[in-house]
């Protein structure tokens, strides 16, 4: 039995690495995405107050803080039973829209582009962020280095601080947008949604013209069938900020579809001794293993999983390019995991063109931003659609408003069976009679990649790094090859 270890795994955020085992014809026996550290962060939450949560948890992560903060905060409107005003929805809302937006920007530009910009084998050196404006041109890294910043700069004014805002608070936001801001707002969300626009035709000219690149999306290699997840509203259209999780089946038939607070009927989480992450699953199918189908309870949570739950998308430009993909792939659902990278720029559309809705609602200027909460406390449940699945923050707590019990299911965490499957069938399709190199062990990465992974939501460690550490070793555990980044020890 040979061991192949991709430790850590890279163009993500957080630690974790694959494990492949070969058997000895140099065949894969068996892959696993393993995270080997302790997360624990429910724990260390218990008996703070609860209306400290929605700025503790953006401390999660630094990528995805904003999803922490308004996932949190809807689990304390619930536990302290208090509507929000319309104002302060609105807000909300918004500031969520500006935040995907550049979210989903980051992934197609730094972390999952470069692997069809510059191709899945090219030099690893190559394949980053600078490689891709030395490929496309400086003027579109420009492009995107200035929506960022505009978009941070927006979330920092409404939200308290660019990285781990504070804006959102039980009841509603801290703070209320004026007209002048909103013009202001409204005028960047425009050229965020030329810039949807933009990306589209980029990946329209890079990818889907490209044939090698189609068949690659079509392959077996990043294909399987799962159930799938996500939020909708009453129109089953894609919601991020909220609405009912919708469950879908291989075939695309509805399975369930229920409110957040009730996610505990069906949803439950699985553990296994070689990981510190969960596996969740779907309580009406059970556990069967690390298999896919309509017999395994493992589901996916990721924006192709959004777009196969939902009737569509509820902007006009964002809904076309939803038909064009699904009319382009054979319908739905669609199952191959590396079309989340096309469904997720359909997302930033729709996010940019959501964010000019909102920004230009008369409503959101409103002096009722905030509804001070007066109920006794108690537990509550919020859920929104993080960038990478749908988040829950479940809280429970004493009548003073101390936390007692703490329950994150974060989207990284609902799609860890997929993302075992991912690898696993990536790598014994790839993987023959031993043959391996950096361009096969990268592209085995890209199954994981397409999930976009923020396992900084699952794993806290401490040390330098990161850097790429790939060994190979013989039947009898003998190191044959020990291939390093340059950043290594």
């Amino acid at each position: 039995m040979k061991t192949i270890t991709i430790d850590p795994i890279t163009r993500l955020e957080g630690h974790g690495k694959i494990s492949i085992f070969l058997d000895d014809a140099g065949n894969v026996a068996d892959a696993y995405l393993q995270i080997p550290e302790l997360r624990g962060f429910e724990k260390f939450c218990v008996g703070r107050p609860v209306e400290e949560m929605p700025r503790i948890t953006t401390r999660i992560c630094g990528v995805c803080p904003e999803a922490h903060m308004m996932a949190s905060a809807k689990a304390c409107d619930a536990v302290y039973h208090v509507e929000l005003p319309r104002t302060a929805k609105l807000l909300r809302e918004l500031l969520y829209m500006i935040f995907f937006v550049t979210d989903h920007a980051t992934h197609f530009y730094a972390l999952g582009g470069p692997d069809f910009v510059m191709g899945p084998d090219a030099p690893k050196a190559q394949r980053n962020i600078l490689g891709v404006i030395h490929k496309v041109g400086v003027e579109i890294g420009r492009k995107v280095v200035d929506l960022r910043g505009t978009c941070h700069e927006l979330i920092k004014k409404m939200g308290g601080k660019a990285v781990h805002p504070v804006g959102a608070l039980p009841g509603g936001m801290s703070k209320g947008m004026s007209r002048e801001e909103r013009e202001e707002v409204v005028k960047a969300g425009r050229n965020a949604v030329e810039f949807g626009k933009f990306t589209i035709q980029l990946f329209n000219d890079i990818v889907l013209k490209n044939q090698q690149y189609v068949d690659l999306i079509l392959s077996d290699s990043f294909t399987h069938h799962t159930y799938n997840m996500g939020l909708v509203d009453n129109n089953n259209h894609t919601n991020f900020y909220d609405g009912r999780i919708r469950i879908t089946g291989p075939d695309g038939k509805e399975l369930a579809k229920f409110q957040p607070a009730e996610y505990l009927d069906h949803l439950e989480e699985h553990v296994e001794s070689w990981s510190y992450l969960k596996f969740p699953i779907l309580k009406k199918v059970g556990w069967k293993g690390l298999v896919e189908g309509a017999g395994s309870g493992i589901y996916k949570a990721t924006p192709l999983s959004r777009l196969n739950v939902s009737d569509g998308l509820a902007t006009p430009l964002a809904n076309e390019e939803h038909d064009r993909m699904y009319k382009t792939l054979g319908g739905k659902p669609v199952h191959q995991t590396l079309a989340t990278h096309w469904a997720r720029i359909i997302e930033l559309l729709y996010a940019a063109e959501r964010w000019v809705e909102l920004a230009g609602d008369a409503e959101i200027t409103g002096p009722e931003f905030r509804k001070v909460p007066s109920g006794i406390p108690d537990e509550g449940v919020g859920v929104v659609e993080a960038p990478r699945g749908t988040l829950y923050h479940h809280y429970k707590t004493d009548p003073q408003g101390l936390i007692t019990e703490a329950n994150l299911i974060v989207g990284t965490t609902n799609n860890n069976g997929a993302i075992n499957l991912s690898v696993k069938k990536a790598a014994s399709n790839l993987i023959k009679n031993g043959h391996v190199n950096d361009g096969l062990l990268n592209m085995v990465e890209m199954a994981f990649r397409a999930y976009d992974p923020c396992l900084g939501c699952a794993t806290h460690a401490l040390g330098g790094g990161p850097w790429v550490a790939i060994k190979i070793f013989d039947h009898q555990g003998r190191l044959l090859r020990d291939l390093r980044s340059d950043h290594g020890p």
